[in-house]
């Protein structure tokens, strides 16, 4: 035999047959109240999840879940390395395993080799750059800013 019953508005206990009032509210909402304690506290507007008792305040604070969901398991994200666009990806692990001081030297010479580049580049072209280029002042002109002032003002305005 199934017997029909309400939830509790405020406590949300289960309310059987023959106990606990039942209000209807200005908009016409119907309200089960479990006990004059419930009907009290509602009258009262007293929120749920401020009173202990009550499953809101249990639901709240992870009161009395342990036996109905366990903790789910978070996946750990795997990394992938990629080839990129330049590089190979046997390239790059060549590289990862390379020594640091190894890499550093390379480095060291590729900025040398780039250097000496540029002296022989001035060497050859400063004299050319020198006659052609025209001193910078004489391409810029300062513009005075406009202050927006129109004359003068009558004595009124500040």
């Amino acid at each position: 035999m199934v017997i029909n019953t309400e939830l509790c508005a405020l406590s949300e206990y289960r309310i059987y047959p023959g106990n606990g009032k039942l209000m209807i509210r200005r908009d016409g909402r119907p309200i089960f109240m479990g006990s004059s304690k419930a009907f009290s506290l509602t009258m009262q507007r007293k929120k749920a999840a401020k009173l202990v008792w009550t499953q809101a305040w249990r639901r709240l604070h992870k009161k009395g879940q342990s036996e109905t969901a366990t903790k789910k398991r978070a996946r750990r994200t795997n990394k992938v390395q990629r080839a990129v666009v330049g590089a190979s990806l046997d390239e790059i692990k060549k590289k990862a395993s390379q020594k640091s001081d190894f890499r550093a030297a390379q480095r060291s010479a590729a900025m040398k080799e780039v250097k000496s580049r540029k002296q022989s580049n001035k060497a050859k072209g400063g004299s050319k750059a020198s006659k052609t280029a025209k001193p910078k002042s004489a391409t810029f002109q300062k513009v005075p800013k406009h202050m927006g002032g129109s004359g003068k003002r009558a004595g009124t305005q500040r």
